[in-house]
C-alpha cells in the first residue's frame, strides 16, 4: 500500500475535529442515547398484506431489529382501523388492544369487532423493550378480508362445457397400463374456452376477481392473462375442499368495454384416463368435468357497486388443445387457434352456451398458499441424435415442468417431445424406466402440431412433467436454445434457509436435496413429478424437517393437513372390528387411493402439525387437528398384539437393492418394528398435544402407553449381536430410531451405539443399510453419539450404497430406488423423490448445531450445539424464524475455534459448551460471563439477543 500524506494529513484533521465534538457534547448529557427498535417486517397471518383472510381471528406478528445485547419485548400495542385515518390512538375503530404487558411478538390473536368479508382493514403496532421503553409506531400495514362463505359468491354460477367440437385427429392418445394387453385410445374431458364482454358505465375505484377453477384455469381480460399463476388452483379432495384465489385487476380494467375469457383444463379434477387398471375399470377418479366459478366485484368512486359473474350467458367453444392430461401432456393443434377469442369485438355467433352445473362440493376457500408459477428457464446444455436418429436434448438438471418451443416447419406437421428422466446406461437413447406410464398408463408426451410454414411459438398449460431430457421428433434441424427451452414449474415457496460448508460434497447434496423437494411441490407434497404425482403421507413426513429448515411452510403444511383430513374414511379397528374410526389413506388429496395410512405413513397426521409448532411456535394448527389426531391415535393402539407392539406397518422404503418383487429380503427392517419406534415418538407428541389442550385423560394414557410400548419394544427387539458385547434392535435403521427416539434404556446406549458402528464397519464394510427411516436420522444419531467422523464416511464413500454414490452416478435429484445403476439396462423408478432428501436436515440440526425447543417453539428459544466431523473447517447456515434470522458460521483453525452467531430481537439461544471449552471461550474477546444472561449449567450458557463472536481453544 502506498503512503498518501493528503489522505493522511486529511484523516487526522477529521480525527481531531470528531474528538472536540465528543468532548462538547460529552459534556451536555450525562446520558448514552438509547438502543433503537426498528420495524423489519410485519406479518397478518404469516403474509404482508394478504389479500383474502378468511378466519374472523387474524393473527399478528412482527420481526423487530434492535441494537445492542438481550433486547427483549416487555408490551406491545395493536391498533386496526377501517380506514389509514382512522388508524390512531383515539379513532381505531376495529381493535384498539391499548398496551398489553407481553413478552410475545408472533401470532397474536385479533380480539376487536367483527371483519366484514371482502373489506381491507389497516394495522399497525409499537413494543415496548424490556426497559419499558417504547418503539415509534410501525409503518401501516393492510390485510383483505376474502369471501368468507358461498353466499358471498352472489349470483356467480357454475359454468362448464356444453359440447365438445374436437375435430382433430391428434385428440387421442394411447393408454396402457402393466396389466392391459393393448393400449386403449382415449381423449378424456376437452379444454374449454369461455368468453363474456361486460360494460363498465362509471368511474372505476377498485375492481376485485374471484376465480375457483374446478380443473386448471387461466382467467384473460382484454387478451392478456391476469396474473402469473400457472396450473391454478392446488389440488385438493374437490368435492370436500376446492380453492380460488383473488386478483385485483383495477388497473387493467377499462372504464369501457371489457372481454373475460377463461380458458378451463382437466388438471386433477377432470382425471378420467389415468390410475384405471383396465379398460373395463369401473372405477371413476374424476370428480366431473371441469367447471369454473367467477365473481368480478366493483366498487364505483361513487361509492356504489355492482357484480359481474360467470353464469350461463358466457358463450363456449374447444380450441387448439385438443387434449390435456396431468400425466401424458397437452397435444396443441394451431390448425384449429381461435385468435383473438379473449378480446373486445371477437365474432362469437358460431360459439355455444355455457351449461351451468351444481358439482358437489362442500367447501370453496381461499387459497392461502403460493401459487405455482415458471420459476426458472434451462436451455440445453447437450444435443446428440438417439439410436434412432431422432434428436434428444439434455438440460443438464432433473427438473418437474415443460418445455418451451419455437419452431417453423411446414403446416400439419407433428412435433412430438418425449420426456425422461434418464438415458440407457450406455447414453445411446432416452431411459422411459422410470416414466414410461407403466403406473398411470400414459408416457410424458408433448405434441404440437404446426399451422404454418410461419415461426410458431408454443408451451403448455395443463400438464407439467418430471425430466431432465427431451427426445423431439418431427423437426428439420438440430434443435438448439432458440428452439427449445425447458421451464421449472413449482409452488413459488419462499426460499428462507441456506447452508454452506468447506466440503464441496456437502454443499452438492444440499443443492440435490432442494431441486429434489422444489421438483415435488404443486399445491402438495409429492412423491414424484412424473410417474405418480402423489402426496404419500410417509414421503410427507420424512422430507418435512429439512423443508422447514429451508423454505417458508408454513401454510402449505397447514393446506396439506386439510387434505388429509379430508381424505379421512370410516375404517375399522383391527382389534375390535366393532370400532369405526375416520382414518387417512396412504396417498392425500384425490381419489387414486389406497389401503387405511398404516402407521408409519399416518403418522404424517401427527408429525405435521408437530414439526409446524416446532418451526413457527403457532399452536393453532394443534388445536384444529387434535380430535383427529387423538382418533388416530386410538386407531394405531387398537392393533396392539399380546406382547405389545401393534401389527402394522408399511416398511423402511427403498433401502439399498430392495425391490419389493425381486428382492424383498433387502428391506432389513421388519415393518412392523420401523413403525413401532414410530409410534412410540407420537405417543410422546401426543401425551404433548394432550397437555397443551388440556386433555389429562388422554395425556395420562399416552404416558403409560408410551411407557408400555418402550418396555415392550426392548423386550422384543433389544438383542444381543453374536460374537459381539454390543447389542442392536437388529437392523440399522431400527436402531438408529430407537437412539433417535429416546428408547434404549440408559445402561445400554453405548452398547448399541456399539452395536450400530459394528454393523456399518464391520458388517456392511462402512454403508449404510437404511431406507427413508433410518436414513432420516442416522448421520445426526451417529454425530450426536461421537461417531462425526463414521457419520461422514458412509455419506460420503464413493462406493454403493451411499447418497455421494448416488450423486456421483450423475443423478441431480435424488432416485426413489438405491440400485447399482451401471448393472442396470437404466435407472427404474422415480428419479425425483424427496422422501431421500430428509437426512440434509443433519445439515442445519448437526453441522449447524441449531434446533428448536419445544417448551420455547418458533425459535424463541434454541440450541446451538455443532457437532461436525474433524475434516471439516467452516459452516454456515440461516434460517429463517418468525423473529428474524439465526445465523451461525464457524470455523476452525487448528485448534482455535470462532463461531459467529446471530441472536434474533427477543429470543435466547442455549449454546452448549463443556467445562473445557469454557476454561478459554471469550465472546466478544470478553469474558463470556459478560454476555450470558443465566447462570450457565456445566454444559450451557444462554444468550440474549445480538451478534456475537464466541472463540475457544479446543
Amino acid at each position: 500500500m502506498t503512503y498518501n500524506p493528503i489522505k493522511s494529513s486529511k484523516k487526522n484533521f477529521l480525527r481531531y475535529i470528531g474528538i472536540l465534538l465528543l468532548a462538547i457534547t460529552g459534556s451536555c448529557t450525562t446520558e448514552k442515547p438509547e438502543p433503537k427498535l426498528s420495524f423489519e417486517q410485519l406479518l397478518c397471518n404469516q403474509k404482508e398484506s394478504p389479500k383474502a383472510i378468511e378466519t374472523e381471528k387474524p393473527v399478528f406478528s412482527w420481526i423487530v431489529n434492535a441494537e445492542g445485547f438481550n433486547k427483549s419485548q416487555s408490551a406491545y400495542h395493536i391498533l386496526v382501523a377501517s380506514s389509514e385515518e382512522k388508524l390512531n390512538e383515539n379513532d381505531a375503530d376495529i381493535w384498539n388492544s391499548n398496551k398489553v404487558q407481553s413478552t410475545t411478538s408472533t401470532f397474536v390473536p385479533f380480539a376487536g369487532t367483527n371483519l366484514k368479508a371482502m373489506q381491507r382493514y389497516f394495522w399497525k403496532v409499537k413494543i415496548w423493550d424490556e426497559n419499558n421503553k417504547a418503539s415509534n409506531w410501525s409503518t401501516t400495514q393492510h390485510f383483505e378480508m376474502g369471501l368468507m362463505n358461498l353466499d358471498n359468491w352472489g349470483n356467480a354460477k357454475w359454468i362448464t362445457l356444453t359440447e365438445d367440437k374436437r375435430i382433430s385427429p391428434h385428440r387421442y392418445r394411447e393408454y396402457k397400463t402393466g396389466k392391459m394387453a393393448k393400449p386403449l385410445m382415449v381423449e378424456g374431458f376437452a379444454a374449454s374456452y369461455f368468453r363474456k364482454e361486460v360494460t363498465l358505465e362509471k368511474e372505476i375505484e377498485k375492481v376485485k376477481a374471484y376465480i375457483c377453477g374446478l380443473g386448471y384455469y387461466e382467467l384473460y381480460l382484454n387478451g392478456k392473462k391476469v396474473g402469473d399463476h400457472v396450473l391454478d388452483p392446488a389440488p385438493s379432495n374437490y368435492d370436500k375442499q376446492a380453492y380460488y384465489v383473488t386478483y385485483d385487476i383495477t388497473e387493467a380494467i377499462k372504464e369501457d368495454k371489457n372481454a373475460f375469457g377463461i380458458l378451463l383444463g382437466n388438471g386433477f379434477y377432470g382425471q378420467n384416463i389415468s390410475w384405471k387398471n383396465d379398460p373395463e375399470s369401473e372405477k371413476d377418479l374424476a370428480y366431473g368435468a371441469p367447471t369454473v366459478k367467477l365473481l368480478v366485484k366493483t366498487i364505483y368512486t361513487d361509492g356504489t357497486t355492482s357484480d359481474f359473474y360467470t353464469d350461463n350467458t358466457w358463450k363456449e367453444n374447444t380450441g387448439p388443445i385438443v387434449f390435456n392430461n396431468i400425466y401424458g401432456g397437452d397435444t396443441y393443434d394451431a390448425r384449429h387457434e381461435i385468435n383473438g377469442w379473449n378480446t373486445l369485438g371477437y365474432e362469437d355467433d358460431d360459439w355455444g352456451t355455457a351449461t351451468e352445473t351444481t358439482p358437489e362440493i362442500t367447501k370453496v376457500s381461499a387459497q392461502q398458499i403460493p401459487p405455482i408459477k415458471k420459476l426458472k428457464t434451462l436451455e440445453p446444455q447437450k444435443v446428440f441424435k438417439g439410436s434412432d436418429g431422432e434428436w434428444i436434448v439434455d438440460f443438464g438438471q432433473n427438473i418437474a415442468g415443460w418445455v418451451k418451443l419455437n419452431i417453423q416447419e411446414k403446416e400439419g406437421q407433428l412435433i412430438e417431445i418425449t420426456n425422461t428422466e434418464a438415458l440407457l446406461t450406455d447414453g445411446s437413447d432416452i431411459f422411459p424406466g422410470s416414466t414410461g406410464g407403466g403406473a398411470n398408463g400414459m408416457p410424458q408426451i408433448y405434441k404440437y402440431i404446426a399451422k404454418s410454414s410461419e415461426p410458431e411459438s408454443w408451451e403448455p398449460k395443463f400438464s407439467y412433467h418430471g425430466f431432465r431430457y427431451a427426445k423431439i421428433k418431427g423437426i428439420s434441424k438440430k434443435p438448439d436454445a432458440n428452439m427449445i427451452k425447458a421451464v421449472l414449474v413449482a409452488t413459488d415457496i419462499d426460499n428462507t434457509g441456506s447452508f454452506s460448508s468447506s466440503d464441496d460434497i456437502l454443499n452438492q447434496m444440499h443443492s440435490i436435496s432442494k431441486w429434489t423437494i422444489e421438483d415435488n411441490l404443486h399445491g402438495i407434497p409429492e412423491d414424484c413429478p412424473a410417474r405418480e404425482k402423489c402426496g404419500w403421507l410417509g414421503d410427507a413426513h420424512a422430507f418435512a424437517e429439512y423443508a422447514l429448515y429451508n423454505y417458508d411452510m408454513y401454510d402449505f403444511y397447514k393446506k396439506y393437513m386439510e387434505d388429509i383430513r379430508t381424505q379421512m374414511r370410516p375404517t375399522k379397528g383391527h382389534n375390535d372390528p366393532d370400532i369405526t374410526f375416520q382414518v387417512p389413506t396412504m396417498i392425500a388429496p384425490g381419489k387414486r387411493t389406497s389401503t387405511y395410512a398404516k402407521i408409519d405413513w399416518g403418522v404424517a397426521t401427527m408429525y405435521l402439525p408437530w414439526y409446524n409448532y416446532l418451526f413457527y411456535g403457532d399452536d393453532a394448527i394443534i388445536k384444529e387437528y387434535y380430535p383427529d389426531m387423538k382418533e388416530l391415535t386410538q386407531f394405531y393402539l387398537n392393533f396392539k398384539g399380546e406382547n405389545g407392539i401393534m401389527q402394522d406397518g408399511m416398511g423402511d422404503w427403498c433401502p439399498p437393492s430392495w425391490d419389493r418383487r425381486k428382492n424383498p429380503g433387502a428391506m432389513e427392517t421388519d415393518p412392523i418394528i420401523s413403525a413401532n419406534a414410530y409410534f412410540y415418538d407420537i405417543l410422546g407428541v401426543m401425551e404433548t398435544f394432550a397437555k397443551m389442550t388440556n386433555d389429562s385423560t388422554f395425556e395420562s394414557q399416552m404416558k403409560m402407553e408410551k411407557e408400555a410400548l418402550k418396555k415392550a419394544f426392548n423386550q422384543e427387539y433389544l438383542k444381543p449381536i453374536a460374537g459381539t458385547e454390543h447389542k442392536w434392535y437388529l437392523s440399522q435403521t431400527a436402531t438408529v430410531q430407537a437412539l433417535q427416539f429416546g428408547m434404549v434404556p440408559e445402561e445400554d446406549i453405548t452398547s448399541v451405539v456399539n452395536g450400530l458402528v459394528h454393523d456399518i464397519v464391520e458388517v456392511k464394510g462402512g454403508h449404510h443399510a437404511t431406507g427413508i427411516h433410518g436414513n432420516r436420522y442416522i448421520y445426526t444419531v451417529l454425530a450426536k453419539h461421537g461417531k462425526a467422523d463414521l457419520a461422514h464416511a458412509i455419506l460420503t464413500t464413493p462406493d454403493f450404497p451411499s447418497q455421494a454414490y448416488q450423486m456421483n452416478s450423475g443423478f441431480t435429484t435424488w432416485p426413489e430406488r438405491q440400485f447399482e445403476w451401471e448393472k442396470m439396462e437404466g435407472p427404474t423408478n422415480s428419479l425425483n423423490h424427496p422422501m431421500h432428501s430428509g437426512f440434509a436436515a443433519y445439515f442445519y440440526e448437526t453441522l449447524g448445531g441449531v434446533r428448536p425447543i419445544a417448551e420455547q417453539p418458533g425459535f424463541k428459544e434454541f440450541t446451538v450445539d455443532p457437532v461436525f466431523p474433524s475434516h471439516l473447517k467452516t459452516n454456515n447456515i440461516d434460517i429463517s424464524t418468525p423473529y428474524g434470522t439465526i445465523s451461525n458460521a464457524w470455523n476452525v483453525n487448528g485448534t482455535d475455534f470462532e463461531m459467529n452467531l446471530t441472536v434474533p430481537f427477543n429470543t435466547k439461544a442455549r449454546v452448549y459448551m463443556d467445562k473445557k471449552q469454557k476454561e478459554t471461550l471469550k465472546i466478544n474477546n470478553e469474558d463470556w460471563k459478560t454476555f450470558a444472561v443465566s447462570d450457565a449449567t456445566n454444559d450451557t450458557l444462554t444468550l440474549g439477543s445480538g451478534t456475537y463472536t464466541l472463540t475457544y481453544t479446543k
